[in-house]
């Protein structure tokens, strides 16, 4: 695109150059031929006009021209406005799937943890009240011998005397 601006920007100082070239050939043409100043004045005054009708069309042409350029600019910075929306549009949807896979994933992972823990704590629990249950047991046995024991060692011991 760089190209095409230097490629205009030439165009139109050759175009400039070659009217102020051409305009001032015209008027030395006028000066230097032998005619009256009527005619004289009437050459010079379709020079000018000439002259300016060349320079419209030179601005009709650079206009133009500007005109295309924008257009096509225009043309470009809308492609290039869709190109990005769209590659933003297709990161953010990428996005959105890996969050939701990685939501998937660790939803996944939690719910396994979560059983393996209740797996582990209901047998703990079993082995727990197992042993709460035996050391119950354990301790009435040991109550009930306790008891038993201050029975008989609390009983009265009566031995008779033979001497009687």
């Amino acid at each position: 695109m760089g190209n095409d601006r230097d490629y205009g920007d030439n165009i139109s100082t050759r175009l400039t150059y070659f009217l102020v070239g051409a305009g001032i050939g015209a008027v030395l043409a006028l000066l230097f031929a032998p005619k009256s100043g009527e005619e004289l004045r009437n050459d010079i005054a379709d020079a000018t006009r000439k002259g300016i009708d060349k320079s419209k069309e030179a601005v009709q042409q650079v206009g133009a021209k500007a005109t295309e350029y924008y257009d096509t600019t225009r043309a470009k910075a809308g492609e290039y406005y869709e190109t990005a929306r769209e590659t933003a549009g297709e990161y953010i949807e990428a996005g959105r799937e890996k969050a939701t896979e990685l939501y998937d994933t660790a939803t996944t992972k939690a719910g396994e943890v979560a059983a393996k823990t209740r797996h582990v704590a209901a047998r703990q629990a079993g082995s727990i009240s197992a042993a709460v249950e035996a050391g119950k047991k354990a301790y009435v046995e040991e109550k009930r011998k306790t008891e038993l024991s201050g029975r008989t060692e609390a009983a009265p011991t009566y031995t008779p005397d033979k001497a009687m």
